[in-house]
């Protein structure tokens, strides 16, 4: 069973493990497409699902050959979150904490990593898979996609999706998802700030497409810095963001690509970048 969307999908190079992996990685163009493989589960976060993220971000936040990365999934859904029965059968607290600490570190390294990070969302997401959405630096949707925070409907507030979720959208946005366990539609998922955009479903992979080149075609140092500065001042004071911003932008601009940029810009002619 694969995604509506994947039709198109044809990359130059199929780096990923055996077809019965749960995640798959195609490599394009120094555009890495991870697909999260467990469709008739509609893509849920088990231990070992979190643990090949985990393996697969790593390598690529070491690659800088790797420009972008693009998270998306095969089957009905994008991701329902973690995997219940195999939560029901963890034998205690301990257990179930060890588990979502690894998620939450899994979550962390999308950020964490130097290249910018696009979930390509064509189906529901839901709980952990709409903390997977929030956790991405992009997000670009099909209309039919719908995300929800419903661990209040099984007695378990989604804590640890509202970290991510709280960072993206507003409070009372965020507690409306997490208080109600409602369902939202993309259209809504823009309005709140929890997506870039949502299209038609026929043209998400060749807008995802079209921002993942577009970004793969800027100064990869640049972009790393950037994203780097950008996560760590959201943290900071005013004073204190500004002396880090500043600190970073100065550096870009004595950079070999910073140079190169300035001096193709003062000439008229498209950057060369290192």
């Amino acid at each position: 069973m694969t995604s509506p969307n994947s039709d198109n999908l044809q990359p130059e190079v199929l780096d990923s493990p055996a077809r019965g992996s749960s995640l798959l990685r195609n490599t394009r163009d120094g555009v890495v497409t991870l697909t999260l493989n467990r469709p008739l589960q509609y893509n849920a976060l088990t231990n070992g699902l979190i643990t090949e993220l985990q393996s697969a971000l790593d390598a690529i936040g070491a690659d800088r050959a790797i420009k972008v990365v693009v998270l998306a999934a095969n089957g009905p859904g994008f991701c329902s979150g973690h995997d219940l029965r195999e939560i029901r059968a963890l034998p205690d607290r301990a257990a179930m904490e060890a588990l979502f600490l690894e998620c939450s570190k899994m979550m962390m390294t999308l950020t964490s990593i130097a290249q910018p990070v696009i979930a390509k969302i064509h189906g529901i997401a839901t709980a952990a898979g709409c903390q997977l959405v929030a956790a991405c630096d992009l997000a670009v949707a099909s209309t039919s996609a719908k995300f929800s925070t419903p661990g209040v409907n099984i007695g378990a507030f989604c804590a640890t999706p509202s970290v991510a979720l709280a960072r993206n959208v507003s409070r009372k946005h965020a507690l409306e998802m997490l208080l109600t366990g409602e369902m939202i539609n993309a259209q809504r998922a823009v309005e709140i700030g929890l997506i870039n955009r949502a299209v038609q479903p026929e043209a998400l992979d060749t807008e995802v497409d079209r921002l993942a080149n577009l970004i793969a075609s800027k100064s990869s140092p640049a972009i790393a810095s950037g994203k780097r500065v950008f996560y760590q001042h959201l943290e900071m004071g005013l004073a204190q963001a500004y002396v880090l911003a500043s600190h970073s932008i100065a550096g870009d601009f004595v950079s070999a690509d910073g140079q190169e940029g300035v001096d193709a810009f003062l000439t008229k002619r498209a950057p060369r970048w290192s």
